[in-house]
């Protein structure tokens, strides 16, 4: 009886398929975290809706002291943080602009850590292949 030929490229090829499999698995989770800012803003949005429609003044200050570190970051500027008891819908819509900042400065740092990370990941995946290739050489 003949034993069966096995082809040693075919092992390599499918270590090779599964280190661009890692990279797909990568783009799939980058997916699952890039809208996580915009998701974030747009709850807070919500809140920050539902706070006004109510007169709810103290809901909103919460929404101000979990957005900023202080008050020129939470009122838009030193004159909105300057005078506490402007109206509501201006100190709402202050920190509406505040809270859209803050959601574009993230996705920005979300993006470009996802990015860095695909670009390892692909980097990791093509160099193990070439190195598998290399080896099924010998």
């Amino acid at each position: 009886m003949s034993t069966p030929s096995r082809r040693p490229g075919a092992s390599l090829i499918a270590f090779l398929a599964m280190a661009f499999a890692v990279v797909g698995l990568t783009g799939i989770l980058a997916t699952y975290a890039a809208p996580l800012p915009l998701a974030r803003a747009l709850h807070e949005e919500a809140m920050l809706d539902d706070a006004l429609a109510g007169g709810r003044v103290a809901d909103i200050d919460a929404l101000a002291a979990a957005l900023g570190k202080n008050d020129e970051a939470r009122f838009g500027g030193t004159a909105a943080a300057a005078d506490r008891n402007a109206d509501l819908p201006a100190r709402a819509a202050a920190l509406r602009a505040a809270l859209r900042r803050t959601m574009t400065a993230e996705a920005k740092a979300a993006a470009w850590r996802l990015r860095f990370l695909i670009i390892v990941a692909t980097t990791a995946a093509a160099l193990f292949g070439a190195a598998l290739m290399g080896a099924g050489r010998r």
